[in-house]
């Protein structure tokens, strides 16, 4: 098994390369560094002579990927690629163009983000597969659909109508919470109440559609109708046989939320006001500021591969015939 994790540790880096170029080559395609200074310094300082200071403070007035003028490996570590790109294998994030460590940011940003999406994932999880396991139980039947037409049009209306629906009722109308804001420590539970409730209700018409074909494939196979016919409780085949076996297709669709649980939500975390990783991605983007928008698409695909290689061991235990070679 541990040859097996090294060699697709060893295959991640390529794709991080890849990734990495990418993102810093459509970057520069759309915004070259001087409309970057001009983005920061505003109309009222926008002068030649600001314009080449900004650039030189913050590195951007190296050539891109080559620098014809050098020599040796400078012709490659003297360029804006490997200044601002490359090091971030090392983890090594630097400062953002507004001058703020981008690492201390990270660390800071990280906790809101896990407070609002690991309640989402793990509750949304576990009500979603339940619900999913009910509607099995009662296949062919009017509860299913009544429970489908239901899921559907869940699935149909966008997040920004539960948003600001759950605003205006639970914030303005009702008044059982705030409507934005955070506050550190035990004080920032009433903020996060509403955008956890809001973030499982809108995995609730996807979620329950996608376990439900799932579940009802490993209800048609020949273990359940024995279990079945030997008397087993429905509550034990769906819980005690369906569940277990129809938990592998359902790891591989949870890999792709693991960057969402570190680096937020950026439609939450805007509309409540949460300082997290989802935010700052945003504010980086709309500044133009290439050195978050780099660290973040970077850690996200850090993550993302982190969570394929989860995956893939996590196969082991929720079937052993799967042996890692």
């Amino acid at each position: 098994m541990w040859a097996y994790i090294a060699r697709r540790i060893i295959y991640a880096v390529p794709i991080l390369i890849g990734v990495n170029i990418i993102t810093f080559a459509l970057f520069f395609l759309i915004n070259s560094p001087d409309q970057m200074a001009q983005a920061q310094l505003g109309i009222k300082h926008i002068t030649p002579d600001a314009v080449r200071q900004w650039k030189e403070q913050r590195g951007y007035h190296l050539p891109l990927f080559v620098n014809e003028e050098s020599t040796g490996f400078d012709v490659i570590t003297e360029t804006i690629f490997f200044q601002k790109s490359a090091k971030l294998f090392t983890f090594d994030f630097g400062k953002s163009d507004e001058g703020r460590l981008i690492g201390e940011e990270i660390n800071k940003r990280m906790w809101p983000s896990l407070a609002v999406a690991l309640p989402v994932f793990t509750i949304g999880l576990a009500v979603n597969i339940s619900l999913a396991l009910l509607v099995v139980m009662f296949r062919a039947s009017m509860f299913e659909l009544v429970a489908m037409i239901f899921c559907v049009g869940m699935f149909s209306i966008s997040s920004m109508f539960y948003i600001i629906g759950g605003q205006f009722l639970a914030g303005k109308l009702w008044h059982l919470v705030p409507v934005s804001g955070y506050l550190p420590g035990v004080s920032a539970l009433k903020f996060l109440l509403l955008p956890i409730a809001i973030g499982v209700i809108t995995g609730i018409g996807g979620g329950v559609r996608i376990y439900r074909i799932i579940f009802l494939e490993e209800a048609n196979r020949d273990y359940i109708r024995t279990a079945r016919a030997k008397g087993v409780s429905e509550f034990a085949i769906l819980f005690k046989h369906m569940l277990p076996n129809g938990l592998i297709p359902i790891l591989t669709g949870i890999v792709v939320l693991i960057p969402v649980l570190f680096l937020g939500s950026l439609v939450t975390e805007s509309f409540f006001g949460i300082p997290g990783l989802g935010s700052f991605t945003i504010d980086g983007i709309r500044a133009q500021d290439f050195s978050i928008v780099r660290t973040m698409v970077f850690l996200s695909s850090v993550l993302y591969i982190i969570g394929l290689l989860l995956t893939d061991v996590s196969y082991t235990l929720v079937d052993p015939r799967v042996r890692l070679q």
